[in-house]
């Protein structure tokens, strides 16, 4: 009985000591609940307030967004508030964020954690203020939308080590991204223009218990059954090669890839450099410079992502269940494709069989990607995502789901029966096939390209 004693003893202390521990994590307050002592304001010139260890913003007519920015800049961080919102208003929180001379007249930019109240519901997403946009939209975890509540406070957490951050809203998460765009920088609560409606002036978003924590943050951070969205550069993160992804491109040899209709890589027209493979500019003819290539191997079901830059009025295309198999085609293989292109220069934007299908990420001559698509714009980084498994099939750009189908269904076969593929038997339909990048005689560039089997 002594010795059960003792070890109940132990135990109690241990867990004790745990609870302790806990209790203990150096939370700095930086709100000090009385005035904005420490904060610097940006851009805008909305209404910030303290009243009964609240920080108010209000809406401003005419003028642009606002920012209460802190003095100080962090790099590493975990970081916790509450916050509310009016659900006429869009705000949110900036992160690791700067404000430069030499960048549009100063304009805050960098990481935002999303506050969403409209039916959206895309609240403690990760956007990238004045630069690429959505950076972790809750179309890549659509179940944390019900996380945020209207009208009512809701507590944020937001842990940035390295290039990791994660986002939780309420005890939920939400964002788990990995991105290497900004290390460290300021701390700002966003008041969002509200242009000249008078009836959205002094509209309110509110915050309160804003703490961080800035030493030893790795002792504290939080577990997140969010899924990945990682925008590494020909690098897969921890999570990723434990669930079976991997590199199609390392980001210095053409392993893995030859020539369309072809043994080898080919000799021309394309060029790897700077950790990207690129399709030299030629004629802007299809497959006629340096050709298409394909991967080695082939695939069935499969999560594809990569990121692709175009140039100004470029064409290209991703294709998938390339068979190779079409006997006397001198053109780009046949595949279903993923749609790359300039749709405000190049004239391919207003043809198709169908209005939109042959527009940037649509389903090339079959199905228009939906308005909702956000292009960061020509000579600047954007990904690209096809999910096939089973008959089903998913496009993204940007994260943002634009179209999904269902391979060989009937709706499927009579677009295919009313568009340029109705002369090859069974388009589209095959078991398996390889992964294409297409030459279409214009500069484009890929990396990051990695593929996991379903």
């Amino acid at each position: 009985m002594r010795t059960l004693g003792i070890i109940v003893g132990m135990l109690i202390c241990i867990m004790l000591t745990s609870c302790s521990n806990k209790s203990k994590e150096p939370w700095v307050d930086l709100f000090n609940g009385k005035d904005l002592s420490g904060w610097v304001q940006r851009n805008g010139e909305a209404v910030y307030e303290v009243n009964n260890g609240v920080i108010i913003g209000k809406t401003v007519l005419h003028t642009p967004n606002s920012f209460l920015c802190t003095e100080k800049n962090y790099g590493d961080f975990i970081l916790e508030y509450e916050a509310k919102v009016d659900p006429s208003l869009n705000s949110g929180v900036q992160i690791r964020s700067e404000s430069n001379p030499d960048f549009r007249d100063g304009r805050v930019h960098g990481y935002q954690i999303e506050l969403d109240p409209s039916d959206r519901a895309w609240s403690a997403g990760i956007y990238d203020e004045a630069g690429r946009g959505w950076l972790y939209p809750l179309d890549l975890n659509p179940s944390a939308a019900s996380a945020f509540i209207p009208d009512d406070w809701n507590r944020f957490r937001v842990e940035c080590i390295g290039s990791h951050i994660k986002t939780f809203l309420n005890g939920i998460a939400v964002a788990n991204l990995y991105d290497e765009h900004t290390a460290e920088g300021f701390i700002a609560l966003q008041v969002h223009a509200v242009g000249d409606d008078p009836e959205k002036e002094g509209i309110e978003v509110m915050w309160r218990n804003i703490r961080i924590i800035t030493n030893n943050v790795k002792e504290y951070e939080t577990a997140s059954s969010a899924p990945v969205f990682s925008r590494l550069v020909n690098k897969l993160t921890p999570e990723e090669m434990e669930e079976g992804w991997k590199l199609l491109f390392d980001g210095k040899s053409n392993d893995g890839w030859r020539g369309a209709y072809k043994e080898k890589f080919p000799d021309h027209g394309w060029v790897i450099a700077d950790g990207s493979m690129t399709v030299l500019q030629s004629d802007g003819a299809e497959s006629q410079n340096g050709g298409d290539i394909v991967t080695m191997d082939q695939y069935s079901d499969f999560d594809i992502q990569l990121e692709f830059k175009i140039t100004r009025g470029a064409n290209s295309g991703i294709k998938y269940f390339v068979t190779e198999a079409e006997v006397g085609n001198t053109m780009s293989a046949i595949g279903l494709e993923y749609q790359i292109l300039d749709d405000q220069v190049h004239p391919d934007a207003k043809l198709g069989s169908h209005e939109g299908s042959r527009t940037l990420a649509s389903l090339y001559d079959l199905i228009a990607a939906s308005d909702s698509k956000r292009f960061y714009g020509v000579g600047v980084w954007n990904s690209a995502r096809i999910v096939s498994n089973g008959r089903h099939v998913e496009h993204y750009l940007n994260g943002i789901k634009v179209l999904e189908y269902e391979r060989g269904s009937e709706a499927f076969r009579k677009l295919v029966s009313e568009s340029k593929y109705k002369v090859w038997n069974n388009f589209g339909e095959a078991a398996e096939g390889h992964i294409l990048l297409q030459d279409h005689g214009n500069e484009v560039s890929f990396r990051s390209i990695k593929i996991m089997e379903l």
